[in-house]
């Protein structure tokens, strides 16, 4: 039997942390990404798991959609190279060494703003003078808050709700940007 007293928490633990979501701190999110775009300097988005998933959905909504071209680099190729090569540890610093520029800007997804091979590459990020922002979870003092320039955090220790966070939070962000939440995709 299905524990419905557990999806009904459920569902009042995401509508709270909903309600909870700072919408200036979205806004200036996209108009952080309106003026990297603007001036002609690429996004990038990385996460491992889940947040991976989300990277190249919001990737590809915000080339395709909101026609602002944004990276993630979520193969296996270049994943299992550069962790071969480098260590898992810095294949996204490595990414970014050879890909981006300063100006640019590094999106960091994570639940727990902790992983290694994130928090290498933002701080990297401030050292090439590359715009960070980090949307996590967790405990608020993680790493990926401590070094982005900006971030977003979810007031939750469960994963999954963090990331259906994130997720809201990313394409609520592409339909900011493209100014309205009901449009058409080419066909």
């Amino acid at each position: 039997m299905i524990n419905l007293k557990l999806a009904i928490n459920y569902k009042k633990k995401l509508n709270y942390l909903i309600k909870d979501l700072d919408t200036k701190n979205i806004n200036k999110f996209c108009k952080i990404i309106k003026s990297i775009s603007k001036r002609g300097n690429n996004i990038f988005v990385f996460g491992n798991g889940g947040s991976s998933s989300t990277a190249n959905h919001f990737a590809n909504d915000m080339t395709k959609n909101a026609k602002i071209k944004t990276f993630s680099f979520s193969n296996d190729n270049l994943i299992t190279c550069y962790s071969n090569d480098y260590g898992f540890k810095n294949w996204i610093k490595k990414t970014l060494e050879h890909y981006a520029k300063p100006n640019d800007l590094a999106i960091f997804i994570s639940a727990s703003g902790n992983s290694e091979n994130l928090v290498r590459g933002v701080k990297f990020c401030k050292r090439k003078n590359i715009a960070s922002f980090s949307l996590t979870g967790f405990k608020k003092k993680n790493k990926l808050n401590t070094f982005s320039d900006n971030h977003i955090w979810i007031n939750s220790l469960s994963y999954n709700q963090i990331e259906i966070l994130h997720h809201i939070i990313l394409l609520i962000s592409v339909d900011i940007l493209i100014g309205t939440d009901n449009y058409k995709t080419d066909l």
